[in-house]
């Protein structure tokens, strides 16, 4: 996670608390150290976050704070609502329904109100009959790549034999008719492509891979250098 994404991070934790939060809660909330608790908190203050607390207590972002509003051009906006929309009708209903949340707030940070729904946008998608909703299962893998953690799944090849295998997800390639999630396979000890819809059972384990996702991704590429082609074919 980027410094700038765990400042957002943290003024979500810190608004959703009614009490104060205590940097040994926060920095366990976040994954980093106390030490960087307070680095971060100062340089929200900075910023002008109108935050009470202190060390020792616990900190209490005061009521009205907001995020700035976004300045988007037409053409941002379009592309925003395009992609978003092609969320909210593909991918798993988790992603599907922070799609709408993230929609609501891109919207509602438009300086106009003229026009400001979604549905006067002048480009819409729909869905090819091929494609379907991914399973709910793909939102544990979405948050295994997140926090780098190892994953237990039941696989079903193409040819309907089952296989049970821990892994470590890296990354979820999302193609126009399939998803596709790229780990590292133990039962293989290599690089392995999973059909998501092919994916039985997915289970998030507490146990973290012993590589930084980096690492893999980029011995992934290495190693893959023609891995968009590769995905296309069909595993049968």
């Amino acid at each position: 996670m980027s410094r700038t994404s765990r400042l957002f991070e943290m003024l979500s934790v810190l608004r959703s608390r009614r009490n104060p939060v205590t940097a040994i809660e926060l920095a366990g909330e976040l994954g980093i150290s106390q030490r960087s608790v307070y680095r971060d908190i100062e340089t929200l203050r900075l910023l002008g976050a109108p935050l009470d607390g202190q060390a020792g207590i616990g900190y209490r972002l005061r009521d009205g704070f907001f995020l700035p509003h976004f300045a988007f051009s037409p053409d941002e906006l379009d592309a925003l609502i395009l992609g978003l929309e092609w969320v909210q009708q593909r991918a798993d209903p988790a992603l599907a329904r922070s799609g709408d949340s993230a929609l609501a707030k891109i919207l509602s940070a438009r300086a106009d109100s003229a026009g400001s729904n979604a549905v006067s946008a002048p480009f819409l998608v729909a869905a090819t009959a091929s494609a379907r909703t991914d399973p709910p299962h793909v939102a544990p893998m979405r948050d295994a790549i997140r926090r780098q953690r190892k994953a237990s799944i039941d696989y079903e090849d193409a040819h309907g034999g089952l296989s049970k295998r821990t892994i470590w997800p890296i990354a979820i390639v999302y193609f126009d008719d399939v998803r596709i999630l790229a780990a590292w396979c133990e039962l293989r000890a290599a690089f392995r492509h999973f059909r998501v819809d092919r994916l039985r059972r997915a289970t998030l384990l507490e146990e973290r891979y012993p590589e930084r996702r980096h690492s893999l991704i980029k011995r992934w590429r290495e190693q893959d250098r023609d891995w968009r082609s590769l995905l296309t074919v069909s595993d049968a």
